[in-house]
């Protein structure tokens, strides 16, 4: 059983305070995904570096992956790191695509400052009921709660959707009446994975639906609005992991001129995960392909770790805006 905490007591922050100054100054805080101790510290690394607010992301199966009991150590040592560097970004712990009250519950309990409450696939009562009985739970804990209307196609981690269903504009402030959710994950056309679309040569991503997106801000002036599934899936890394031995044919992500115009209205999170595993997988097949007798963990994550950051910075500063701004 994991010794119960509260955030504060690891120096973190809820996403309350992050989500105002990103709205204020048009920008879109990045939420990383991490499941080891390389991915933690260049996230945190490259954040502090571009002197960028920080969301970090761990869903249901990372947190088992990682250990219930390693999360808020890891945490707390993120937060440390960052204060070793002079830094003073904030730091927010997250729930990525919880789907349940019970593991919401264990979450707060154990020291994440923010939750996502995830049943976009049940009907909307039912999605609303769940989500309103996060929400009382975290609210007791100045914990912030994300939720989720609409439904995102493709495939990562636990989320699993053969098609994307939009996000209705005019059951937002139904939705937001019946659950008071922080923040809401709507479906604009983004998707979970790195095979987002089925392209033929030469043709571009389908753009997102931008009137959507400007519907919802006309409705409901001031939600903090989450992109999910928002990774690029950047041509230089699937080019090196092909060339490398991997076969990833046929990627294609969200153009990051299209993330730029999202952060830069009422879109203040965004969530990366695969391009960060694609940057870290595309360094070590080079590792091993270059130094097939290489065996030192050190010598091949090290690198890995090292192109994260690259990812990190270049992301914050050029495409979410988040750099400089602490």
């Amino acid at each position: 059983m994991t010794r119960k905490v509260h955030y504060s007591d690891l120096g973190l922050q809820n996403t309350r305070a992050m989500f105002e100054k990103a709205m204020a100054e048009k920008y879109a805080v990045p939420a990383y995904n991490f499941n080891n101790l390389e991915q933690l510290q260049a996230i945190v690394g490259g954040c502090v570096e571009t002197r960028s607010p920080l969301i970090l992301q761990v869903s249901g199966s990372a947190r088992k992956y990682i250990g219930t009991s390693f999360l808020p150590h890891m945490a707390a040592g993120a937060r440390a790191m960052a204060d070793d560097l002079g830094s003073v970004i904030p730091i927010a712990l997250h729930l990525d695509h919880g789907n349940s009250l019970e593991l919401a519950k264990e979450c707060i309990n154990s020291g994440f400052s923010s939750v996502m409450i995830d049943a976009s696939h049940h009907s909307f009562e039912e999605n609303a009921e769940l989500s309103k009985q996060v929400v009382e739970y975290a609210h007791d804990h100045d914990v912030t709660v994300e939720a989720e209307l609409g439904v995102l196609a493709g495939i990562e981690d636990e989320v699993v959707a053969e098609k994307s269903t939009y996000t209705q504009p005019e059951e937002v402030e139904r939705f937001l009446e019946l659950t008071g959710v922080d923040s809401l994950a709507i479906s604009i056309g983004t998707s979970h994975g790195a095979y987002k679309f089925k392209l033929k040569p030469g043709e571009e991503p389908p753009p997102l639906r931008f009137d959507i997106l400007e519907e919802v801000e006309k409705r409901v002036p001031g939600l903090p609005i989450v992109l999910h599934g928002a990774s690029s899936v950047l041509a230089e890394h699937v080019a090196m992991i092909n060339k490398y031995g991997g076969n990833m044919d046929n990627t294609a992500g969200i153009p990051e001129e299209q993330l730029r115009r999202a952060a830069a209205s009422a879109v203040c999170k965004v969530n990366i995960d695969s391009d960060g595993r694609l940057a870290m997988t595309a360094t070590i097949r080079k590792v091993f392909s270059e130094n097939p007798a290489e065996f030192d963990p050190r010598k091949y994550l090290g690198p890995a770790r090292e192109e994260l950051i690259n990812m990190i910075v270049h992301k914050n500063n050029e495409v979410l805006g988040s750099g400089g701004r602490y």
